[in-house]
């Protein structure tokens, strides 16, 4: 029962600026910045695996992703990263980030096992899986940005001490994900216009 752990800058990371011994040298602004990104960027992917058609599956899928992201995150911070406790811990602050009340709860498992139904269960699940996988993801990446931050490790994590952060991060997101369509049809509409605008030039 040996815990693989591997110290902050492996040399295994293929994304330049965000491994442990790349972000020495940046300030603290900079490395939240970079963090913040990752965590976008991980969020999406979140929500691609939740698209993954065959149930439980896609859960196994989301879950791989938010471990992947916990130790780029452990790398930026310079953090020891260990994958046992990595999992456990996303595991513990899962239920943290997803209420463990009985209509949320069953919405997550049935928005997988629906998609075992043709048709219709597989677009019920590929409209529900991504949209909890995303703001999982995005809420669990702030909350360890939050204490890589201000000096924690893996070690002493503790996911009672940020309900209020994990509530206002999930505020953050439903606010941020209700604001992203009309952003983008207003993008779209912009460059439909301009678009428009050339074509009918002289």
């Amino acid at each position: 029962m040996a815990q693989e752990t591997t110290g902050a800058g492996t040399a295994g990371s293929k994304d330049p600026g965000t491994t442990g011994s790349d972000t020495t040298g940046m300030t603290d602004q900079e490395r939240d910045e970079v963090a913040s990104k990752l965590v976008d960027r991980f969020s999406l992917w979140s929500g691609a695996a939740g698209l993954i058609p065959i149930p439980l599956v896609d859960i196994a899928a989301v879950g791989g992703v938010q471990l992947q992201m916990l130790r780029r995150l452990s790398e930026i911070y310079g953090v020891p990263f260990s994958e046992n406790r990595g999992k456990s811990i996303i595991a513990s602050l899962a239920g943290a980030v997803i209420p463990a009340s009985t209509a949320t709860t069953t919405a997550v498992g049935v928005g997988s096992l629906v998609k075992s139904f043709p048709g219709v269960g597989t677009a019920i699940g590929a409209v529900t899986m991504p949209v909890f996988s995303a703001g999982a993801t995005y809420v669990i990446g702030k909350v360890f940005i939050q204490h890589f931050a201000s000096g924690g490790t893996l070690l002493d994590f503790n996911p009672p001490d940020y309900r209020e952060f994990i509530k206002a991060q999930k505020e953050k997101f439903a606010a941020r994900s209700a604001a992203t369509p009309s952003s983008g049809s207003a993008s779209a509409t912009r460059s439909a216009s301009s678009k428009g605008a050339a074509t009918s030039g002289p």
